[in-house]
């Protein structure tokens, strides 16, 4: 049915008095709306994602997504994204020239549903004038906790301990078998003094260390007075702390910024828990300072590439904790970085202030 037929139902149901006056309203309301409802801007989504998501996209958008396993194939996105309004994408997906070109000159907004974005092309998307946001904040709090729940993981060798009692090493008590190292009295060092690390100082600060130092691009000294934290140079950092967290973005400044000098300069009693971006470690001098005993033990939340090959050498280390990438995998986290995500497309959309634009 297109306007005109509409039109002439109505002025056929305007001449039949006997006419049912809700059916005419329904009529005269699809005319009025037509153009609208015909009109509505078009979604791309990478990934399923919740219903609440979903529900405020569809009331002004229409929307394709991929609801297979796993992220995109890479031509299913190139084929899908053209001519869309919007794109609701995942840090699983390389949003570069090549998708750009694809989608053509409608494409508004890039909209990722993470705080991280070395997955997405920022200059080639400034310069051609396309909106992007990120979905900061709603993570911070989850990322935190795993964290220290991966940190305590490696130091306390609770992996160890949990294999040793299903396959039978546990004899008896013993009073120095699997001991791990203790944060209390302890030097901890956080390299990224942002959102995450300032929580993840917030609840370290509990264990009771000894020190909380940071290293940072800029000083933090109002947010470093809340957890009594010191502002210091990256080198000192990796001499002096037990504890070395990464909770920092991977930029061309960070990228490899752990590497085999940086190992060197650490504790051989260090442990080294990296939940920010796999490309901030040189992952092949960790294997060696793991192999070499140069550093205790890791916790790894993040790799190069993700997923880690099973034949990788640090799934077969004793002392290398390897987790999924499940730094904000919390229910409620996920489901609230999904409708912010739909609200920045919304607000794009409309000419509107993003709740969370990525502005660099």
């Amino acid at each position: 049915m297109n306007l005109n037929s509409i039109s002439c139902a109505i002025r056929i149901l305007n001449l039949n008095h006997k006419i049912i006056p809700s059916t005419l309203n329904i009529f005269r309301f699809c005319r009025n709306n037509f153009t609208s409802i015909m009109n509505k801007p078009s979604v791309y989504i990478t990934r399923q994602v919740n219903e609440e998501a979903l529900d405020i996209l569809r009331e002004h958008c229409e929307i394709t997504s991929w609801t297979g396993e796993g992220p995109v194939p890479r031509d299913e996105l190139l084929r899908k994204i053209e001519d869309k309004n919007a794109l609701f994408c995942m840090l699983t997906d390389q949003i570069n020239s090549e998708v750009l070109n694809k989608a053509g000159k409608k494409l508004q907004i890039v909209a990722t549903m993470s705080v991280g974005y070395d997955h997405l092309d920022v200059d080639e998307i400034k310069k051609r004038k396309i909106k992007m946001a990120y979905t900061p904040d709603i993570l911070t709090d989850a990322t935190a906790e795993l964290t220290v729940a991966l940190l305590l993981a490696t130091s306390r060798r609770i992996l160890e301990a949990n294999e040793a009692a299903k396959n039978g090493e546990w004899k008896a008590w013993s009073p120095f078998w699997l001991c791990g190292t203790g944060l209390q009295n302890s030097t901890v060092g956080i390299v990224g003094f942002g959102r995450i690390g300032q929580e993840i100082a917030k609840r370290l600060k509990s264990f009771k260390p000894k020190n909380i130092v940071y290293y940072n691009r800029s000083e933090k000294a109002d947010e470093a007075k809340l957890v009594d934290a010191k502002r210091v140079t990256f080198d000192k950092l990796l001499a002096k702390s037990d504890f070395v967290i990464v909770s920092c973005s991977l930029t061309q400044d960070t990228q490899h910024l752990f590497n085999e000098n940086a190992f060197n300069k650490m504790k051989r009693t260090a442990i080294f828990v990296n939940t920010s971006r796999g490309g901030v470690v040189d992952q092949d001098a960790l294997i060696k300072a793991l192999e070499n005993k140069i550093i205790l033990g890791a916790g790894l939340d993040v790799m190069t590439p993700e997923p880690l090959p099973l034949h990788n050498p640090l799934f077969k280390l004793k002392n290398c904790v390897i987790l999924p990438h499940i730094g904000s995998a919390c229910i409620q986290t996920r489901k609230e970085m999904a409708i912010l995500c739909a609200k920045n497309i919304i607000a794009a959309l409309r000419g509107e202030e993003l709740p969370s634009e990525l502005i660099i």
